[in-house]
């Protein structure tokens, strides 16, 4: 067996039913939860459903302005643009306020016999022809609200510059340029400013298991090399003073993040979290790097359920559930944690409006990593195939993971 061969085979038997950026503590933990549920038949509908839609405008990059031009596709209000019979998709997939903006397929590249790279190549969505293409040029790809501009990181993180990409041209209108390397991105809700996650050494660079004879394996930890973080406003380009925060996370904070863990904003903007694997499940922070409480609403929320809040702030997307359907999520009180109500979903991705969200369900054949991705409504057995079923083979066309962004 040659060393591609083996990295294949050793990381594989990491990944989990719905890869991230790279596979991590949260894909085993989802796993685990999936297998220990008591399951039932979860019953699907081919409807099309209408949803409410709050358009986002994002600032243009060389004078600040909001004039869209972006395609009624994109736009318009109350819109589902299904393709449940493409996967990977090639033309929009669209639910009320939210879009599937770009998707990738992760996978390993061995830099030695011990370490290997989960490398990423990206579909992004031109806003203009509602096709997704493809790119090998960035390791990581943030997709602003209004789906015209992208921050880039190229390959081989971390790296001192950040790239403001136009969706429809495919170029690059300008470069940051940081004194710290950067490994991660995310937009605010309004699209004005990125939190860029700091790190000293590639944050997707991964131990390959050593197998043993008779079965089993040893895998070496892989310490987080994270440093800080940066505001930056989008606009200007103009960049905070840098924070320092290290995987410790500050005072008092346990000594444990997984290898990427970036940073994000929260729902105001005001604080910048990330989310840890040991309790409370997260950590919040001012600009300044300084610990901090986190909001009133953000108590429950788990930085693996990536749909989080819900567009009015009333509700919280919640853990696997499996109780009273086959698959499907808990919605949360954001604000006591308890459980409002139970949807179809086995993971909640984003919201459509308040009442509806994206989420990945599983098929008939209940292989929980044969899945697609659904549009559930909220007390409904309504739910929407958005795409055809992903392929259970680990490699770049088979397991691809979807990025949202608000439209």
């Amino acid at each position: 067996m040659n060393v591609d061969e083996l990295v294949r085979d050793s990381l594989r038997d990491q990944a989990e039913g719905q890869p991230p950026a790279a596979p991590g503590l949260a894909d085993r933990v989802l796993g685990l939860r999936r297998r220990r549920r008591t399951r039932r038949l979860v019953s699907t509908a081919a409807a099309v459903a209408a949803v409410v839609v709050v358009s986002v405008a994002v600032p243009m990059l060389d004078s600040g302005g909001t004039r869209d031009v972006r395609p009624a596709d994109v736009t318009e209000p109350n819109r589902t643009v299904a393709h449940p019979d493409q996967s990977p998709p090639s033309d929009l997939i669209a639910a009320g306020r939210t879009a599937l903006a770009a998707y990738y397929g992760t996978v390993p590249v061995a830099q030695s016999a011990q370490t290997a790279v989960a490398t990423r190549t990206y579909w992004l969505l031109n806003p203009v022809t509602k096709k997704y293409v493809k790119t090998t040029k960035w390791s990581w790809v943030a997709v602003a609200p209004g789906l015209r501009t992208a921050a880039v990181l190229e390959q081989h993180l971390p790296v001192r510059r950040i790239g403001l990409l136009d969706l429809a041209s495919g170029e690059v209108e300008r470069w940051i340029q940081v004194d710290h390397a950067v490994g991660g991105l995310a937009f605010s809700r309004d699209g004005r400013e990125l939190v860029a996650t700091t790190y000293s050494e590639n944050p997707d660079l991964r131990p390959i298991p050593k197998k043993l004879k008779g079965g089993g394996e040893v895998t070496v930890e892989t310490p987080s090399h994270r440093t800080g973080f940066y505001v930056i406003e989008v606009a200007s380009g103009k960049a905070s003073r840098w924070s320092q925060v290290g995987a410790g996370g500050g005072p008092g904070a346990p000594d444990m993040i997984n290898t990427r863990q970036d940073f994000a904003f929260s729902r105001d903007g005001g604080l910048v979290w990330s989310g840890m694997p040991m309790d409370p499940g997260y950590q919040y922070y001012d600009r300044d790097g300084t610990p901090v409480k986190p909001p009133a609403d953000a108590k429950y929320r788990r930085w693996y359920v990536e749909a989080g809040l819900s567009p009015d702030g009333r509700l919280l997307a919640g853990d696997f559930a499996g109780s009273k359907y086959k698959t499907s999520s808990w919605i949360l009180d954001p604000r006591t944690g308890g459980r409002i109500t139970e949807t179809h979903g086995q993971q909640l991705l984003a919201w459509a409006s308040d009442d509806s969200l994206v989420a990945w369900d599983i098929g008939k054949d209940g292989n929980e990593y044969h899945q697609r991705l659904v549009l559930v409504t909220l007390d409904s057995d309504k739910v929407v195939p958005l795409s055809d079923f992903r392929s259970t083979k680990d490699d770049t066309l088979g397991r691809w993971d979807p990025v949202f962004a608000d439209r």
